[in-house]
Order: C-alpha cells, then sequence, then structure tokens
C-alpha cells in the first residue's frame, strides 16, 4: 500500500512557473515598478522590459516584433483577432469546428448573433484529425471573404492540425487564417513566417509563465483596430498599462522552453509512452480518445482516456483520484465547474463511450514515471473494487 502523494497530472489546464520565472516576477516588481509609458528613467526601465520581450518572442516565433501585442491571455488574443478581423476587415463567412476552444466558438457564435456573419463548421474524423476534403470543399464554395479558425493542437484530446496544409489551403482560395496555438507555443517549434497564417493566440501559463498574460501575432499591415479602447499602449493595438512583471516572466518562460525544448520534448514523450503502455497493461477495456495514444499526431503533453466503470462509478472517479493526492482533468479544465459534458468528447465518441468518464491527464518536465506507477496503482484499484 502506498502512501498519499500530491501529484499533478493537469499541465494542459496550468503549469508550474519555473524558478527563474519567478525570479524574474520579483526583481521586475521590486527594482521596476515604474509606468512604462512615463518617460523618466523608472519608466523607461519597465518600457525596455516590455520591448525586449517583444523581441525576444518574435524572434522565436520568426516574425516582426510590431507583429507582437500583449494581452490578458489566450481568451483575449483570440477575441481580438476574430471580432476585429469581422469588423475591420470585412469577413463574412467563418470557417471553424464544432471542437474549438470555447473561446473561439462562443466568441464566433456571438459574432454571428450581432453581425448576421456566416459560419460554417469543417467535419471532424473519429480521430478528432480535420477533414482536410471537405475544408477544401468549404473554401472552393464562399466567394465572399472568408476567414479559417482552426486550432493547433486541441487542448482536450491532443490532436494536432497540419498547419502547413490548411495554411496553403487558406492561401490558395484566399482566405484569412487564425489559429488558436495555445498548446502548441513553448512545446514545439513554430515558425509563423513559414506558414501562410494572419492571426495567432498564446498564453504564458501553458509553457511554466505566469497567468493572467499572454499574446496575439497580428501580421503587419493587417488594418485591424483594438478590441480594448484607452492610452496607446501596445502601440495603439490595445489600452491599458501593460503589467510589467507578467511581461518579463513570460519572455523568461517561453526563452527557457525553447532553450531546453529538445530534451524535456523527449523525457516527457518518454513518459507519455510509458503513461500509454503502464494502462494497456494494467486497465483493460481502457480506451484512448482520438488519435491521443499517437505519438506522431498527437502532442506529446497529453493523453484522454475513456475508463471502463459503470455509470454508478463514473460520478465519483475523479472525486476518488482527488482524494489520492491525484489532480487531473474531465474534458477540459474551462469545463470543470461545469456538469456539461465536453464538446469535444461529444463530437467524436460514440454514444456508449460518452456514458463512460474520461479523464485527460497531461505532463510536464517535473513529472516522473513513479508518479505514473502510483496513478496507475489507484485507478485499477478504483476500477476493480
Amino acid at each position: 500500500m502506498s502512501f498519499m502523494q500530491k501529484i499533478y497530472f493537469d499541465s494542459a489546464a496550468t503549469t508550474s512557473l519555473r524558478p527563474e520565472v519567478i525570479d524574474t516576477m520579483v526583481s521586475v516588481l521590486k527594482e521596476d515598478f515604474g509606468n512604462p509609458s512615463s518617460t523618466h528613467t523608472y519608466g523607461r526601465s519597465a518600457k525596455n522590459h516590455i520591448e525586449h520581450a517583444r523581441k525576444n518572442i518574435a524572434k522565436h516565433l520568426g516574425v516582426k516584433a510590431s507583429e507582437i501585442i500583449f494581452t490578458s491571455g489566450g481568451t483575449e488574443a483570440d477575441n481580438l483577432a476574430l471580432n476585429s478581423a469581422v469588423r475591420d476587415l470585412g469577413i463574412q463567412h467563418i470557417i471553424t469546428s464544432r471542437i474549438e476552444h470555447h473561446a473561439v466558438l462562443h466568441t464566433i457564435q456571438k459574432i454571428q448573433s450581432q453581425t448576421g456573419v456566416t459560419v460554417s463548421y469543417v467535419n471532424i474524423n473519429t480521430d478528432g484529425s480535420v477533414d482536410y476534403a471537405h475544408l477544401e470543399q468549404l473554401l472552393d464554395s464562399i466567394s465572399s471573404k472568408k476567414l479559417v479558425s482552426l486550432m493547433h493542437i486541441n487542448n482536450e484530446v491532443g490532436t494536432i492540425l497540419d498547419i502547413h496544409r490548411v495554411g496553403n489551403l487558406c492561401k490558395e482560395y484566399d482566405s484569412l487564417f487564425h489559429s488558436d496555438m495555445v498548446q502548441s507555443i513553448g512545446h514545439f517549434d513554430v515558425n509563423l513566417k513559414e506558414l501562410h497564417i494572419d492571426f495567432t493566440a498564446a498564453s504564458a501559463h501553458k509553457f511554466h509563465g505566469p497567468k493572467g498574460v499572454g499574446f496575439a501575432y497580428i501580421r503587419k499591415n493587417s488594418g485591424i483596430r483594438p478590441l480594448i479602447y484607452g492610452g496607446e499602449q501596445e502601440r495603439g493595438h490595445r489600452g491599458g498599462t501593460e503589467g510589467v512583471h507578467n511581461i518579463a516572466g513570460m519572455d523568461t518562460a517561453l526563452q527557457l522552453a525553447y532553450e531546453h525544448l529538445d530534451e524535456e520534448k523527449a523525457y516527457v514523450s518518454d513518459l507519455k509512452k510509458y503513461f500509454i503502455d503502464q494502462l494497456h497493461q494494467h486497465i483493460p477495456g481502457i480506451k484512448f480518445n482520438a488519435n491521443c495514444n499517437d505519438m506522431v499526431h498527437s502532442t506529446y503533453t497529453l493523453i484522454n482516456v475513456c475508463v471502463p466503470v459503470s455509470p454508478e462509478k463514473a460520478g465519483i472517479l475523479l472525486f476518488q483520484l482527488d482524494i489520492q493526492g491525484i489532480a487531473c482533468s474531465k474534458g477540459s479544465a474551462c469545463q470543470s465547474g461545469s456538469s456539461m459534458g465536453s464538446h469535444v468528447l461529444t463530437e467524436i465518441l460514440s454514444e456508449e463511450d460518452l456514458q463512460k468518464p474520461s479523464i485527460r491527464f497531461s505532463f510536464s518536465k517535473y513529472n516522473t514515471k513513479d508518479e505514473v506507477d502510483y496513478v496507475i496503482e489507484h485507478l485499477k484499484n478504483f476500477i476493480e473494487n
């Protein structure tokens, strides 16, 4: 019988801060507390942190510093791109999918109700992938000005979009392309210059940075106007005094993520493979939702499994794991406060599997195989007893 541990397998929801990030933020809070819009020494020192971060982030992504706009996170960045594209760029038709993050889905639904923009939903295969032939059919059939919004990596089941293919289709059919890249930036090499992409969203707390800060990539000369009006911060794209400590922390987090990307990706990938092997070995009847056990077409940072238990036990599974000190998610963390089922799993699972509990385990460099063993032991006990 093992002693209770505290184990965090919910890094797709949020990650712990790297110690270096905390050090950066504390230093800025103590020493560089000036308003970055002020022209005196204190203000200029704070402003330097912001512009240094902007240049670093742009360099990592292969774009110009002027194309990076700091936001409160991925949700705001998605809202900025989608709302502004319709309002300022004359978009009349949006193509998206029903398994996007709600920051995209709910924003598009609101835009549709307010403006009358037409929305089409591309078909999704049972493995969670986009039906690219259907996407091309949609693009070919729409003559009005259009935008495609498809996330790079699905936050619930981990399916990876062929972003080069979609970008090329958007270029061929004269469509703008927006992609929520919250689950990929900081975890994969991303060169936005090589992609035919107009707008992206990223969030620092997904790559061991602070919450409450992220950024939008807005292709140069796109012509969009602000979502938040006020001062002339962010080159006039977003009013409001910047959170300098958060931006500096995000800069440090992204630098470290890419500096150690190869070794940490290899480590976490090995951990995921081990988790998959142990589930196969010890949990008969376990199912891997979408293609999350595919190490090529799914992100290395998570798995989403359908657990073979009775409907009576299904409702208390997460509670029982939590009692044992295991933190994980039912579908998306953004849904965890809701009694509604996952809109992603509803699209791809059979009616039979939807009656069973599905759990997302997501990993980081701070997890270990011993922690996987602990989870397997308690998951097995719950199912058998």
